[in-house]
């Protein structure tokens, strides 16, 4: 139960960051600053996960580290030895599914959120 709460959580953050990093950017390329406006009128809650993207990357950031780290774990009691253990591959797939859609959520969020205007300003594509 603990390790697919910590999934969830893990794949809640990291979706947060795709929300407060990626959604705008991605508007404001293919529709322009008009566009992001708009959106940010009818999604207020946006400005302040922008504001506070460093705490929701740190965060996120932790919540995958121990998600991974009740995951594979070495020596990892499991409960359901004694019923048979056909739960436990269920669930057991389940938390690495949704740990690797946290951490490929969180990798897109993080290079749209520090990475792609620094590369944009060495390409000469922006000032």
């Amino acid at each position: 139960m603990r390790d697919k709460l910590f999934s969830v959580l893990t794949l809640f953050s990291a979706t947060g960051t795709l929300l407060c990093c990626v959604l705008p950017a991605v508007v404001a390329t293919l529709a322009g600053g008009a566009a992001v406006g708009a959106m940010v009128g009818s999604l207020p809650w946006l400005i302040p996960l922008s504001q506070n993207k460093e705490w929701l990357f740190v965060i996120a950031g932790l919540l995958i580290v121990m998600d991974s780290v009740l995951l594979f774990r070495p020596n990892r009691s499991v409960a359901c030895d004694v019923t048979g253990g056909s739960g436990c591959a269920v669930t057991g797939k389940f938390s690495k599914i949704m740990l690797c859609v946290a951490v490929v959520i969180y990798v897109i969020g993080a290079f749209f959120s520090y990475a792609l205007v620094p590369l944009m300003v060495v390409m000469g594509m922006s000032s």
